[in-house]
């Protein structure tokens, strides 16, 4: 338990993760939630954006207008609407979702702001940086509105920014509202993480390496520039691994104070007869579209093997993967079949309808591409598909390593499994998450 003194009246928790599954931490923030609530009650305060998709997932979140209708009313009439309500994970967190396409036209000044005051440098920045700053700096303001409603001159309050896509959010807190504490959590630095998708390695070389001028050539000089002035500025720094804080201390300049390794409530994990129940539909559903895709049954010992993460094939180590799934299916000593579910979120138009036809009707039609499950946009430059013709993996029903490449967000529904990632996770024999990134 927090100190009684020390404890804060309020804490305010944004990340671009928040309601937006986008990477794991996304499972971070959503399976420390009930330890928070616990905490703080209503007291703990998530703030993620509204992001408007053409094939959106389910965001898991759950309106209630009940919630601080003068808040809701006073953003809305200052141009920055929002939606209050719970997320629909363990403990039911309070959430704010910000609409702060509203201020798109005012980047040039808001960018401006930011030079002059910390001297973020945004000149080379393009959507990818300007999106996320812009929500950062909406999220600062709605909770500057929040201050001028409800907040005493007694009361305390943290606001708690995660990686350079919240910054904004910490400077503009930092300058209008001091009175507020700021904590500022690094998950990956910007440099290192631009460095390892290159292929360059780091972990041995860190005080060899200039930053300003690695991040220049690497073209992300504007979001290592806000990243280091939110990390030097920043009340509280925090980052999530050893290997991570040695980063922070060569790459961004400071030391961080605390280490607050990732780790997650493991609730959400079904147990006794729920979790056989869901084990056993999630297998049946694993074969079935996995034979329908391959166009044969599979051997009843067949094990299953997922990777997923964000689409980074070499920070996330896919072409590896790849290269190991295909060393395997050359060796005489495997007993057993495998298929590797690849579920890595790609740019997709929807679920292969041939696919889902022949699991509707049962039908025998063979399909033409046996590893994909939806259709991808941009089919013919996708790494992993070219990583497959190159591996030759081929999907034989004489071969020992099938490979399935699912691009979809499980969400529940996808079109073709129509069941969330970890209900279907839970039918797996084993995972397998190299990494070339820490």
């Amino acid at each position: 338990m927090i100190d009684s003194y020390l404890k804060p009246d309020y804490v305010f928790e944004a990340s671009w993760e928040v309601c937006n599954k986008r990477s794991g931490i996304y499972t971070v923030l959503a399976t420390k939630a009930m330890t928070l609530v616990q905490q703080f009650q209503d007291k703990i305060i998530y703030i993620g954006p509204e992001l408007y998709q053409p094939f959106p997932e389910k965001k898991s979140f759950v309106c209630d207008n009940s919630l601080f209708p003068e808040w809701q009313v006073y953003c809305k009439s200052n141009g920055i609407p929002i939606r209050i309500g719970h997320w629909d994970v363990i403990g039911n967190p309070i959430v704010v979702l910000v609409d702060f396409s509203g201020l798109v036209p005012s980047k040039n000044d808001i960018l401006k702001s930011f030079w002059e005051d910390y001297k973020v440098d945004s000149i080379s920045g393009q959507w990818d940086y300007l999106e996320p700053v812009i929500f950062g700096y909406a999220a600062g303001k709605i909770i500057e509105y929040f201050f001028a409603l409800y907040i005493t001159s007694s009361e305390k309050v943290i606001t708690h920014f995660n990686d350079w896509l919240t910054g904004a959010g910490l400077l503009y807190i930092k300058k209008q509202v001091p009175q507020a504490g700021t904590v500022f959590t690094v998950h990956d630095t910007v440099v290192g993480r631009a460095m390892a998708a290159n292929g360059e390695y780091i972990y041995d070389n860190f005080e060899n390496i200039d930053a300003v001028s690695k991040a220049q050539t690497l073209g992300v000089i504007s979001k290592h520039s806000l990243e280091k002035q939110s990390a030097q500025i920043a009340d509280c720094f925090t980052t999530v691994s050893n290997i991570t804080a040695k980063e922070c201390s060569y790459f961004l300049g400071r030391d961080i104070d605390v280490l607050t390794p990732n780790g997650f409530e493991d609730d959400f994990v079904p147990k006794g007869d729920d979790y056989k129940q869901k084990r056993a539909i999630a297998r049946q559903k694993l074969t079935q579209v996995a034979e329908a895709l391959l166009g044969y049954k599979l051997a009843t010992n067949t094990m299953f093997l997922a990777n997923s993460g964000r689409y980074e094939f070499k920070n996330k180590g896919t072409d590896v993967l790849l290269d190991a799934l295909n060393i395997l299916n050359q060796t005489s000593e495997l007993e057993q079949d495998l298929v590797a579910f690849v579920m890595i979120p790609a740019s997709i138009y929807g679920p292969r309808i041939d696919l889902k036809n022949k699991l509707e009707k049962g039908s025998t039609e063979v399909l033409e591409n046996s590893f994909l499950t939806h259709g991808l946009n941009e089919i013919g430059c996708d790494l992993i598909l070219d990583k497959i013709q190159k591996t030759h993996l081929q999907n034989r029903q004489s071969d020992k390593i099938k490979l399935i490449f699912i691009p979809s967000f499980l969400n529940g529904d996808d079109g073709i499994f129509n069941l969330t990632y970890y209900d279907l996770l839970i039918g797996m024999d084993m995972t397998a998450f190299p990494s070339y990134y820490e």
